[in-house]
């Protein structure tokens, strides 16, 4: 297989305890200097007791729960150096100390596209994944599975869901790919305010390392296979897939 993944997407979201999602409006994002003051919204911004998101054109959201908040960017054309939401969470802790953080997750969304003969990307879960191969031999402990597949990494868990999709190309016509969506899961040790909110910082300052054990993963375990896939030239299309 001589193709790479396709990473499409990151998102980092704060576990908090009764979080207050009404905070989150355009103006208060720009007056505390969590987002630039030029940025342009995509649409109205929703805002009730339960939920709140705000969505840039630049492609980025922050979305508000009572239990966490969620930083969202695409990243198909992006370097690492370009990638701005890791910024945004820790001004967000920044601004709001006071907030009962209890934790983070990294996450991660790409894709590998695959000819439409043969269903072969449905081939390749049915009948390459679900047997013995070198993705069971990732981490600190054996893999468990479920076409999820959960490791145990240096200070994470690791889970990695792979599905059969599509892509909407240009000309209208549906690509196949398989998608790969990965979860690093931080857990944070319950310390004083100022040093919980440092770890929380330093967790989201190392998004890169997670990405880069993502792309290990996958590239070095998923695809790097003795036998070639029929596979397709990569292209810089948006899988049709749910949000995080």
């Amino acid at each position: 297989m001589n193709q790479t993944l396709n990473i499409q997407e990151i998102a980092i979201a704060i576990a908090a305890k009764q979080h207050n999602p009404t905070i989150l409006t355009p103006d208060f994002l720009k007056y505390s200097g969590i987002v630039p003051s030029g940025w342009e919204l995509a649409k109205p911004p929703i805002i009730t007791e339960y939920a709140a998101q705000v969505v840039f054109q630049n492609n980025i959201s922050i979305t508000a729960q009572v239990n966490r908040i969620i930083f969202t960017e695409l990243i198909a054309n992006k370097e690492s150096t370009e990638v701005e939401i890791p910024v945004l969470a820790r001004k967000y802790l920044e601004t709001l100390p006071q907030v009962e953080y209890q934790g983070v997750s990294i996450n991660f969304r790409g894709y590998v596209f695959f000819n439409e003969q043969n269903n072969t990307a449905r081939n390749y879960i049915l009948g390459t994944l679900l047997n013995p191969g070198p993705w069971h031999e990732f981490g600190k402990a054996p893999v468990q599975a479920a076409l999820r597949f959960n490791y145990i990494l240096e200070g994470a868990q690791m889970s990695l869901d792979i599905n059969e999709g599509g892509v909407q190309m240009p000309d209208r016509a549906v690509q196949p790919i398989v998608l790969f969506t990965a979860t690093f899961n931080h857990a944070i040790v319950q310390e004083e305010e100022s040093q919980l909110l440092a770890g929380l910082s330093q967790i989201i300052s190392n998004w890169a390392r997670d990405m880069e054990a993502y792309k290990e993963l996958v590239n070095t375990k998923f695809l790097n296979l003795p036998y070639q896939l029929n596979l397709v030239p990569n292209e810089s299309a948006i899988p049709r897939a749910s949000s995080f």
